[in-house]
């Protein structure tokens, strides 16, 4: 009797890549990473050497070699807090904070209406929104001035905080409104069903989710109100100037104190870099929500 044997199908595993490709993928990757040191390193060098300078004389700041090794002194930021920068630190805080806290408790109900519960004509008034950014800034400051004045309300850091406000507000609902997209509307029909109220279920059930947008949102609206000038310099004196209008100080006719001015820049960067340092991990969950499904 013949015995038949069935051939098995092949299982062999696939060739592996050549060697050659391999050498040149991982070779790209090695120059890709080192151009992205590079210009990380380029990106930070100017933050780096304005603090260095911070700590130097002004005769070995202001020298036509710069100068790596000198003696540290704190003498400039002592120059800084003598200058009366105690204020001007305070009315940034107040108008950044304020700002923010209004655009986040007018923006999240507006983000919410039109993403998730959207009504008639909801592109238009979210080009409404982002329309109001399309002006130049420059072409109202004088009649906010004007009206400003009138309502006596100039040099006032109340002023800045509803202009503030008002600046932040479009680009704040755009953001969250893109975070209100990404959760699942079966979320909200349950919540619904089981009788939650609208509110309660944007307390407890979408607000959680979308919680790292909304620090990501607060984060920007932080920057921006902090680093904003033209309103500044043109709406306050000597009662409401933010930390922008006491950096123009060292800008003087006979020169640019130049250590003095890095000890004051790096002053007013730092709560922004601190803000950020510490909400780094909802500002990348922010940025990436939803990226991955």
């Amino acid at each position: 009797m013949a015995i038949t044997t069935s051939t098995p199908p092949d299982t062999q595993e696939p060739a592996a890549p050549p060697e050659p490709r391999r050498q040149k993928r991982s070779a790209a990757n090695v120059w890709l990473g080192v151009i992205a040191w590079v210009v990380g390193i380029a990106f930070f060098f100017p933050v780096f050497w304005m603090v260095l300078t911070s700590f130097k004389q002004e005769t070995d700041a202001y020298t036509t070699t710069p100068k790596i090794i000198f003696e540290p002194t704190l003498e400039q930021y002592e120059g800084v807090f003598s200058a009366g920068v105690g204020p001007y630190l305070v009315n940034s805080l107040i108008a950044t904070v304020f700002s923010t806290l209004l655009v986040l408790l007018l923006g999240i109900p507006a983000a919410f209406a039109v993403s998730l519960r959207p009504v008639k004509k909801t592109q238009d008034v979210l080009f409404f929104f982002i329309s109001t950014k399309m002006l130049p800034v420059v072409a109202v400051i004088v009649p906010i001035y004007v009206v400003v004045n009138q309502i006596g309300m100039l040099d006032n850091i109340w002023t800045l905080v509803v202009l503030y406000t008002g600046m932040n507000l479009p680009i704040a609902v755009w953001m969250m409104r893109s975070f209100f997209l990404e959760v699942p509307g079966e979320l909200l029909e349950q919540a619904s069903i089981d009788g939650a109220p609208l509110w309660r279920t944007l307390r407890e059930i979408v607000l959680p989710i979308i919680s790292p947008g909304i620090f990501a949102t607060a984060l920007i609206c932080v920057i921006f109100a902090w680093n904003e000038f033209f309103f500044a310099v043109n709406l306050t004196a000597a009662n409401a100037g933010t930390m922008p209008v006491f950096l123009v100080g060292f800008i003087t006719s006979e020169g640019l104190y130049w250590a003095q001015l890095s000890a004051a820049a790096t002053l007013a960067a730092l709560p922004v870099i601190l803000a950020g340092w510490v909400a780094q991990n909802k500002l990348v969950q922010g940025l990436s929500f939803g990226a991955v499904k």
